[in-house]
Protein backbone atom coordinates (compact mmCIF):
# COMPACT_ATOMS: atom_id res chain seq x y z
CA UNK A 1 0.00 0.00 0.00
CA UNK A 2 3.03 2.36 0.86
CA UNK A 3 4.27 1.94 -2.78
CA UNK A 4 0.90 2.83 -4.69
CA UNK A 5 0.71 5.78 -2.25
CA UNK A 6 4.18 6.73 -2.69
CA UNK A 7 3.35 6.63 -6.70
CA UNK A 8 0.37 8.86 -6.02
CA UNK A 9 2.25 11.39 -4.38
CA UNK A 10 5.18 11.55 -6.50
CA UNK A 11 7.57 10.87 -3.89
CA UNK A 12 9.51 8.25 -5.37
CA UNK A 13 10.13 9.73 -8.75
CA UNK A 14 11.68 12.87 -7.26
CA UNK A 15 13.90 10.77 -4.46
CA UNK A 16 14.84 8.53 -8.06
CA UNK A 17 15.27 11.95 -9.89
CA UNK A 18 17.32 14.66 -7.68
CA UNK A 19 20.68 15.00 -6.15
CA UNK A 20 22.40 17.17 -4.17
CA UNK A 21 26.41 18.43 -4.02
CA UNK A 22 27.88 19.11 -1.00
CA UNK A 23 27.75 22.80 -1.68
CA UNK A 24 24.62 24.50 -0.28
CA UNK A 25 23.09 25.28 -3.39
CA UNK A 26 21.18 21.97 -4.78
CA UNK A 27 22.65 20.89 -8.10
CA UNK A 28 20.56 19.38 -11.09
CA UNK A 29 21.82 17.09 -13.93
CA UNK A 30 18.37 18.22 -15.99
CA UNK A 31 16.35 21.17 -15.94
CA UNK A 32 13.18 18.31 -15.47
CA UNK A 33 14.96 17.31 -12.22
CA UNK A 34 14.85 20.89 -11.10
CA UNK A 35 11.49 21.43 -11.67
CA UNK A 36 10.23 18.60 -10.08
CA UNK A 37 12.34 19.51 -7.04
CA UNK A 38 10.52 22.59 -7.05
CA UNK A 39 7.29 21.22 -7.05
CA UNK A 40 7.73 18.82 -4.63
CA UNK A 41 9.56 21.13 -2.32
CA UNK A 42 6.32 22.28 0.17
CA UNK A 43 8.56 25.27 1.08
CA UNK A 44 8.82 26.37 -2.53
CA UNK A 45 6.88 29.81 -3.94
CA UNK A 46 7.65 28.94 -7.21
CA UNK A 47 4.79 28.86 -9.62
CA UNK A 48 4.91 26.16 -12.16
CA UNK A 49 3.86 27.45 -15.65
CA UNK A 50 2.31 24.34 -17.59
CA UNK A 51 1.55 24.89 -21.54
CA UNK A 52 -1.70 23.93 -23.09
CA UNK A 53 -0.67 22.02 -26.19
CA UNK A 54 2.45 24.02 -26.41
CA UNK A 55 3.34 27.07 -28.24
CA UNK A 56 -0.23 26.95 -30.18
CA UNK A 57 -0.44 30.18 -31.08
CA UNK A 58 2.47 30.23 -33.19
CA UNK A 59 2.00 26.81 -34.59
CA UNK A 60 0.41 23.52 -35.19
CA UNK A 61 -0.79 22.14 -31.53
CA UNK A 62 0.54 19.35 -30.40
CA UNK A 63 3.30 19.23 -32.55
CA UNK A 64 7.04 19.43 -31.54
CA UNK A 65 7.34 22.81 -32.30
CA UNK A 66 4.83 23.88 -30.46
CA UNK A 67 7.11 21.95 -28.04
CA UNK A 68 10.11 23.54 -28.45
CA UNK A 69 8.72 26.69 -28.63
CA UNK A 70 7.39 26.39 -25.03
CA UNK A 71 10.63 24.85 -23.89
CA UNK A 72 12.61 27.98 -24.84
CA UNK A 73 10.52 29.92 -23.24
CA UNK A 74 11.26 28.36 -20.16
CA UNK A 75 7.49 26.66 -19.39
CA UNK A 76 8.02 23.50 -17.15
CA UNK A 77 5.42 21.48 -17.92
CA UNK A 78 3.82 21.18 -22.05
CA UNK A 79 0.16 19.08 -21.84
CA UNK A 80 0.08 17.18 -24.92
CA UNK A 81 -3.11 15.00 -25.93
CA UNK A 82 -3.04 11.46 -26.85
CA UNK A 83 -4.59 9.08 -29.22
CA UNK A 84 -4.19 5.96 -30.73
CA UNK A 85 -4.12 4.86 -34.81
CA UNK A 86 -6.26 1.98 -35.72
CA UNK A 87 -2.45 0.19 -35.67
CA UNK A 88 -2.43 0.76 -31.86
CA UNK A 89 0.42 3.74 -32.73
CA UNK A 90 -0.16 6.55 -30.04
CA UNK A 91 -0.12 9.79 -31.78
CA UNK A 92 -0.51 13.20 -30.49
CA UNK A 93 -4.06 14.49 -31.30
CA UNK A 94 -6.78 16.40 -28.96
CA UNK A 95 -9.97 15.50 -31.14
CA UNK A 96 -11.36 12.25 -31.97
CA UNK A 97 -11.05 13.53 -35.96
CA UNK A 98 -7.86 14.85 -37.34
CA UNK A 99 -10.49 17.17 -39.19
CA UNK A 100 -9.74 20.03 -36.91
CA UNK A 101 -5.53 19.58 -37.08
CA UNK A 102 -4.68 18.07 -40.34
CA UNK A 103 -5.56 18.10 -44.28
CA UNK A 104 -7.23 14.98 -43.51
CA UNK A 105 -10.51 13.56 -42.58
CA UNK A 106 -11.37 10.68 -40.59
CA UNK A 107 -11.48 9.35 -36.71
CA UNK A 108 -7.72 8.77 -35.51
CA UNK A 109 -8.92 5.37 -34.47
CA UNK A 110 -9.70 4.14 -38.11
CA UNK A 111 -6.47 5.51 -39.99
CA UNK A 112 -3.37 3.51 -39.91
CA UNK A 113 0.11 5.57 -39.06
CA UNK A 114 1.10 5.12 -42.57
CA UNK A 115 -1.70 6.93 -43.58
CA UNK A 116 -2.20 9.34 -41.28
CA UNK A 117 1.17 10.51 -42.13
CA UNK A 118 0.44 11.31 -46.08
CA UNK A 119 -1.74 14.43 -43.77
CA UNK A 120 0.17 17.42 -43.23
CA UNK A 121 -0.76 19.66 -39.45
CA UNK A 122 -2.85 22.87 -40.15
CA UNK A 123 -1.89 25.90 -37.34
CA UNK A 124 -4.15 27.49 -35.68
CA UNK A 125 -7.02 29.47 -36.91
CA UNK A 126 -7.28 27.28 -39.88
CA UNK A 127 -5.78 29.22 -41.79
CA UNK A 128 -2.10 27.97 -43.13
CA UNK A 129 -1.25 24.36 -44.11
CA UNK A 130 2.02 23.20 -42.54
CA UNK A 131 4.37 20.99 -43.77
CA UNK A 132 4.86 19.22 -40.36
CA UNK A 133 3.05 15.84 -39.62
CA UNK A 134 1.55 14.59 -36.56
CA UNK A 135 3.94 13.05 -34.13
CA UNK A 136 3.97 9.56 -31.84
CA UNK A 137 3.84 10.30 -28.45
CA UNK A 138 7.60 8.62 -28.81
CA UNK A 139 8.84 11.24 -30.41
CA UNK A 140 7.14 13.86 -28.49
CA UNK A 141 8.54 12.46 -25.02
CA UNK A 142 12.00 12.13 -26.40
CA UNK A 143 11.67 15.74 -27.44
CA UNK A 144 11.27 16.25 -23.61
CA UNK A 145 13.55 14.24 -22.06
CA UNK A 146 15.14 15.81 -19.14
CA UNK A 147 14.35 19.25 -20.35
CA UNK A 148 10.70 19.45 -19.54
CA UNK A 149 8.13 18.01 -17.52
CA UNK A 150 4.76 16.00 -19.46
CA UNK A 151 1.57 15.85 -18.95
CA UNK A 152 0.00 13.31 -21.03
CA UNK A 153 -3.86 14.07 -21.38
CA UNK A 154 -6.19 12.19 -22.64
CA UNK A 155 -4.44 8.96 -22.27
CA UNK A 156 -5.49 7.14 -19.13
CA UNK A 157 -7.07 4.52 -21.67
CA UNK A 158 -3.88 3.70 -22.76
CA UNK A 159 -1.82 3.54 -19.56
CA UNK A 160 -0.04 0.56 -19.85
CA UNK A 161 1.10 1.75 -23.23
CA UNK A 162 2.43 4.33 -22.24
CA UNK A 163 4.23 3.18 -19.11
CA UNK A 164 6.15 0.77 -21.40
CA UNK A 165 6.99 3.92 -23.39
CA UNK A 166 8.28 5.61 -20.69
CA UNK A 167 10.15 3.35 -19.17
CA UNK A 168 11.83 2.56 -22.28
CA UNK A 169 12.48 5.80 -23.05
CA UNK A 170 13.51 6.67 -19.28
CA UNK A 171 11.84 9.57 -18.67
CA UNK A 172 8.63 7.83 -16.31
CA UNK A 173 9.46 10.27 -13.07
CA UNK A 174 8.72 13.39 -15.79
CA UNK A 175 5.56 12.41 -16.91
CA UNK A 176 2.11 13.28 -15.18
CA UNK A 177 -1.35 11.36 -16.01
CA UNK A 178 -4.55 13.25 -14.44
CA UNK A 179 -7.94 11.89 -14.38
CA UNK A 180 -11.20 11.56 -12.33
CA UNK A 181 -10.81 8.09 -11.32
CA UNK A 182 -11.26 6.68 -7.64
CA UNK A 183 -8.30 6.20 -4.89
CA UNK A 184 -9.14 2.54 -5.13
CA UNK A 185 -9.05 2.52 -9.03
CA UNK A 186 -5.92 4.13 -9.32
CA UNK A 187 -4.43 2.16 -6.99
CA UNK A 188 -5.53 -1.03 -8.98
CA UNK A 189 -4.28 0.08 -11.90
CA UNK A 190 -0.77 1.19 -10.47
CA UNK A 191 -0.40 -1.94 -8.45
CA UNK A 192 0.70 -3.44 -12.16
CA UNK A 193 3.61 -2.10 -12.25
CA UNK A 194 6.90 -1.67 -10.79
CA UNK A 195 6.97 2.11 -11.20
CA UNK A 196 4.31 4.74 -12.37
CA UNK A 197 3.93 7.58 -13.85
CA UNK A 198 3.16 11.01 -11.27
CA UNK A 199 -0.54 11.17 -11.04
CA UNK A 200 -2.81 13.86 -9.98
CA UNK A 201 -6.86 13.99 -9.30
CA UNK A 202 -9.12 16.12 -11.20
CA UNK A 203 -11.46 17.97 -8.62
CA UNK A 204 -14.64 19.98 -10.27
CA UNK A 205 -15.69 21.25 -6.87
CA UNK A 206 -19.14 22.61 -7.98
CA UNK A 207 -20.15 19.01 -9.11
CA UNK A 208 -21.46 16.47 -6.44
CA UNK A 209 -18.75 13.85 -8.38
CA UNK A 210 -15.81 16.20 -7.87
CA UNK A 211 -16.85 17.35 -4.78
CA UNK A 212 -17.23 13.04 -3.85
CA UNK A 213 -13.82 12.23 -5.27
CA UNK A 214 -12.63 14.99 -3.14
CA UNK A 215 -14.04 14.01 -0.16
CA UNK A 216 -12.40 10.40 -1.01
CA UNK A 217 -8.93 11.26 -1.17
CA UNK A 218 -9.32 13.62 2.30
CA UNK A 219 -11.14 10.33 4.23
CA UNK A 220 -8.29 7.82 2.49
CA UNK A 221 -6.08 10.11 3.92
CA UNK A 222 -4.01 9.81 0.31
CA UNK A 223 -1.76 13.14 -0.13
CA UNK A 224 -1.30 13.34 -3.95
CA UNK A 225 1.35 15.90 -5.31
CA UNK A 226 -1.10 18.21 -6.69
CA UNK A 227 -4.75 18.49 -7.02
CA UNK A 228 -5.86 20.53 -10.59
CA UNK A 229 -9.43 22.29 -9.35
CA UNK A 230 -11.96 23.32 -11.47
CA UNK A 231 -14.93 25.58 -10.18
CA UNK A 232 -17.29 27.63 -12.33
CA UNK A 233 -18.39 30.04 -9.36
CA UNK A 234 -16.71 31.29 -6.30
CA UNK A 235 -17.88 30.36 -2.88
CA UNK A 236 -17.73 27.83 -0.15
CA UNK A 237 -17.25 24.96 -1.54
CA UNK A 238 -13.90 26.36 -3.72
CA UNK A 239 -13.06 28.08 -0.96
CA UNK A 240 -13.28 24.84 1.54
CA UNK A 241 -11.17 22.92 -0.81
CA UNK A 242 -8.42 25.01 -1.12
CA UNK A 243 -8.32 25.05 2.25
CA UNK A 244 -7.81 21.48 2.57
CA UNK A 245 -5.41 20.99 -0.26
CA UNK A 246 -3.38 23.88 1.79
CA UNK A 247 -3.60 22.27 4.78
CA UNK A 248 -2.49 18.90 3.87
CA UNK A 249 -0.10 19.79 1.62
CA UNK A 250 -0.46 18.81 -1.51
CA UNK A 251 0.22 21.70 -4.48
CA UNK A 252 -2.59 23.59 -6.35
CA UNK A 253 -3.32 23.21 -10.18
CA UNK A 254 -5.51 25.61 -11.84
CA UNK A 255 -6.62 26.59 -15.51
CA UNK A 256 -6.98 29.75 -16.53
CA UNK A 257 -7.65 28.31 -20.32
CA UNK A 258 -10.82 29.68 -20.07
CA UNK A 259 -14.01 31.00 -18.31
CA UNK A 260 -15.41 28.19 -16.93
CA UNK A 261 -12.57 26.54 -15.88
CA UNK A 262 -11.68 29.30 -13.17
CA UNK A 263 -14.60 30.88 -12.04
CA UNK A 264 -15.79 32.82 -15.22
CA UNK A 265 -15.54 35.79 -17.33
CA UNK A 266 -12.47 38.08 -16.32
CA UNK A 267 -10.68 35.04 -14.74
CA UNK A 268 -8.72 33.55 -17.60
CA UNK A 269 -5.46 34.00 -19.61
CA UNK A 270 -7.29 36.25 -22.15
CA UNK A 271 -8.89 38.60 -19.65
CA UNK A 272 -5.07 39.19 -18.47
CA UNK A 273 -3.92 39.57 -21.82
CA UNK A 274 -6.62 42.36 -22.07
CA UNK A 275 -5.65 43.93 -18.85
CA UNK A 276 -3.02 46.53 -18.51
CA UNK A 277 -1.44 44.32 -16.03
CA UNK A 278 -1.95 40.68 -16.21
CA UNK A 279 -1.31 40.65 -12.24
CA UNK A 280 -4.41 41.80 -12.23
CA UNK A 281 -6.02 38.15 -12.92
CA UNK A 282 -3.06 36.23 -12.58
CA UNK A 283 -2.53 37.73 -9.30
CA UNK A 284 -6.01 36.22 -7.86
CA UNK A 285 -4.39 32.68 -8.43
CA UNK A 286 -1.14 33.48 -6.06
CA UNK A 287 -3.52 34.86 -4.06
CA UNK A 288 -4.80 31.62 -3.38
CA UNK A 289 -1.52 30.07 -3.03
CA UNK A 290 -1.95 28.00 -6.70
CA UNK A 291 1.40 26.52 -7.53
CA UNK A 292 1.04 25.57 -10.87
CA UNK A 293 -1.04 27.34 -14.01
CA UNK A 294 -1.85 26.25 -17.40
CA UNK A 295 -2.38 28.30 -19.57
CA UNK A 296 -3.08 28.48 -23.47
CA UNK A 297 -0.08 32.19 -22.63
CA UNK A 298 2.63 30.87 -21.56
CA UNK A 299 4.82 34.14 -22.76
CA UNK A 300 2.62 36.29 -20.92
CA UNK A 301 2.31 34.39 -17.65
CA UNK A 302 6.00 33.97 -17.66
CA UNK A 303 6.78 37.20 -17.77
CA UNK A 304 4.14 38.60 -15.26
CA UNK A 305 5.40 35.84 -12.90
CA UNK A 306 9.03 37.08 -13.29
CA UNK A 307 8.36 40.07 -12.78
CA UNK A 308 7.57 39.18 -8.66
CA UNK A 309 10.08 36.79 -8.38
CA UNK A 310 7.75 33.55 -8.79
CA UNK A 311 9.47 31.55 -11.32
CA UNK A 312 13.32 31.90 -11.38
Amino acid sequence: MKKIIGNLIGLAALAAAVSCSQSPEPQYATRAEKILSEINDPESDYVAVISHRGDWRNYPENSIPAIESVIRMGADMVEIDVSMTRDSVLVLCHDNTIDRTTNGKGRVSDITYDSLMTFNLKRAHNVVIDTLKMPTLKEALLCCKDRILVNVDKAYDYYDMVIALTEELGVTGQVLMKGKSSVGKVREDMAKHDTNLLYMPVIDINKPSGQALFAEYQEKGVVPMAYEVCWTRPGKELDECVSAIHRTGSKLWVNTLWPSLCGGPGNDDDAAFAAADPGEVYGKYIDMGVSMIQTDRPELLLEYLRSIGRHD
